[in-house]
């Protein structure tokens, strides 16, 4: 029992790595488990997992998140790109380049931290619902939302948001580095939308002779950042929200087998590895069902619109599934996502 909670919900990891633990199934990523993913190391090829951070392009995807914006900081009030030090010694020849860009750090190739997605959640057991995250950490005490200190100042009514706890920041410490296990959803089923429940990824990974162990991070390809890269950053909205394939979240035994595997991160390509769009049944609790098992309930950071495809032809061509991953989040305090370049070396 932690100071912080009485219930924790049913399955859930809270209080299995700690009372005050923030980094989740991570903890897994022990020395074990990074010398595990060195020795999958044969030719030392690498690959770039990242999409350009412009990309998909537009607002379409997610209206709320925008592409990068670029500009220039300052220097004596003018740009500070091409800007010759001769200004102010004309014996001086250096020419400066210095800018700064507005980022929405979930936009294009990201994690989720554990504070992405929590509940309402009786955690104190006094029968009523409260708004918690991962191993109990509470809203407006630890993940803590907009100064609301300014409500009649536009340009301010959203600043000050800031995860105290279950920051980005603790991912990034982790170094993110251990055994990637690819399973190639899109070599069986192709690039339409399916629904891949527990019985159709049994078969790929018999298929295919995958084997997920205790640790491992993984990572499903079904080739929808390509489809986003052939659109060349003017995507079209039906085919963003239609291409591909997406787990089932709402098959439980899927959701058993994350449990069960025991596996420490889960990437897909696609954008959010289960269906944000669909439809949610009546009797439904929540929008996003392995959003809320993996992240709020067993501490499993989700990566998501990562660029896949070259690694997976690669490890289809060698008859390979597993690889050594490199894959840090930004180490920004308070952040709730963050853009990632991951690498893998074969």
């Amino acid at each position: 029992m932690t100071k912080r909670w009485k219930n924790r919900p049913e399955g859930s990891t809270w209080g299995d790595f700690g009372e005050d633990d923030e980094k989740g199934r991570l903890n897994l990523l022990t020395p074990e488990k990074v010398r595990q993913g060195a020795a999958e190391v044969q030719t030392g090829e690498n690959f770039c997992l990242s999409l350009p951070l412009d990309y998909p392009g537009t607002r379409l995807l997610n209206p709320r998140r925008f592409p990068p914006r670029h500009f220039t900081t300052q220097r004596g009030g003018l740009a500070n790109f091409n800007y010759p030090m001769s200004i102010h010694n004309p014996n001086l020849v250096d020419v400066i380049c210095d800018d700064s860009v507005l980022l929405c750090l979930q936009y294009s190739t990201q994690w989720d931290s554990l504070c992405h997605v929590g509940a309402q959640f009786d955690a104190d057991g006094d029968g009523e619902a409260e708004i918690v995250y991962y191993n109990g950490y509470r809203a407006n005490e630890h993940i803590v939302g907009p100064d609301e200190n300014n409500p009649g100042d536009e340009s301010l009514q959203f600043e000050g948001s800031q995860a105290r706890r279950l920051g980005i920041e603790n991912a990034a410490e982790t170094c993110l580095q251990g055994r990637g296990v690819m399973i190639d959803i899109e070599k069986h089923f192709g690039r339409e939308r399916t629904y891949i429940d527990y019985d159709a990824l049994m078969r790929v990974i018999d298929a295919d002779d995958v084997t997920v162990e205790t640790g491992d991070m993984v990572l499903l390809h079904t080739a929808y950042t390509q489809v986003i890269m052939e659109m060349n950053k003017d995507p079209d909205e039906h085919t963003l929200h239609s291409a591909c394939c997406v787990l089932d979240g709402r098959d439980d035994r899927l959701l058993n087998w994350i449990t069960d595997t025991g596996l420490a991160a889960l990437i897909g390509d696609n954008y959010g590895i289960e269906d944000p769009h669909a439809v949610i049944p009546e009797d439904a609790h929540v929008a996003m069902p392995i959003h809320h098992h993996c992240i709020f309930k067993l501490g499993i950071p989700l990566g998501e619109i990562w660029y896949l495809n070259e690694l997976a032809l690669w490890l289809r061509e060698h008859k390979r599934s597993r690889f050594l991953l490199t894959a840090p989040p930004l180490r920004l305090p308070g952040a709730v996502g963050s853009p990632a370049t991951p690498v893998a070396t074969v």
